[in-house]
């Protein structure tokens, strides 16, 4: 499969060798200095693209992704204002769009077991719930995507939570999302749930990149002759 990557970071340096391990082909790497090459006819050849970039930039790369009829699977986070918009041009295009928050296997078995710990603590309301993340100082925005994700799918199932804040405010209708920029922590996240008398925790680390670039070129090679909006759980199938 012939890859473009987007964002040549240290992510995109852990996709490229991910995916030339899996004997793919890196045809071109897009970063600031030749955003131009997404105009180009080579960027066209690529069979599948792969972005990650920064909050500000996403929504435009994804968008000339659909006008060169390259799919695209997205991982940068902080920008999902804009998803619906996304998801929806993506249909009316006929196009193929892939977005995750996290691409780590590990992290999205989280998201399964933090939906159904929140349908079960919705009926403990002695139980007080909680999100910490700790990630690498370069990351800019804060909470994470998967916080959010996580925050998110709590409130849809915790009726006495009705918003969450990057902040511990004390309120017991607000969700805190604590974020925390450690030196090169790939990724940690903890939903801590306390009571009085006790406090239950499930959390997922990350012990390096690898873990999201091979779920990242999974992915890639998912979407490979599909048309449609796609996200992990239909990667997974869990």
């Amino acid at each position: 499969m012939k890859i473009a990557i987007i964002g040549y970071g240290k992510m995109g340096r852990e996709i490229e060798t991910s995916a030339i391990n899996k004997g793919h082909e890196i045809i071109l790497k897009v970063d600031m200095d030749n955003i131009h090459e997404l105009n180009s006819d080579l960027f066209k050849k690529a069979e599948v693209a792969v972005e990650f970039t920064t909050p500000g930039t996403a929504f435009d790369n994804i968008q000339a992704c659909f006008n060169a009829g390259v799919p695209v699977v997205c991982g940068t986070t902080g920008w999902t204002d804009k998803l619906n918009s996304i998801e929806q041009i993506c249909l009316e295009k006929k196009q193929t769009f892939f977005y995750a928050s996290n691409f780590s296997i590990g992290v999205n078995i989280l998201f399964k077991l933090n939906r159904r710990l929140a349908e079960v603590m919705n009926k403990f309301p002695e139980y007080d719930i909680n999100i910490s993340e700790v990630h690498h100082i370069h990351k800019k925005d804060a909470p994470s995507g998967t916080a959010i994700t996580l925050a998110e799918d709590i409130l849809q199932r915790i009726e006495r939570k009705t918003s969450w804040k990057n902040e511990a405010t004390g309120k017991r209708d607000v969700l805190a999302v604590l974020s925390e920029r450690e030196g090169e922590v790939p990724g940690t996240h903890v939903i801590s749930c306390k009571s009085p008398f006790d406090i239950l925790e499930i959390s997922h680390q990350a012990l390096n990149r690898s873990v999201f670039a091979s779920g990242v070129v999974m992915a890639a090679e998912f979407i490979y002759d599909k048309t449609g909006v796609y996200k992990m759980d239909d990667l997974l199938d869990i």
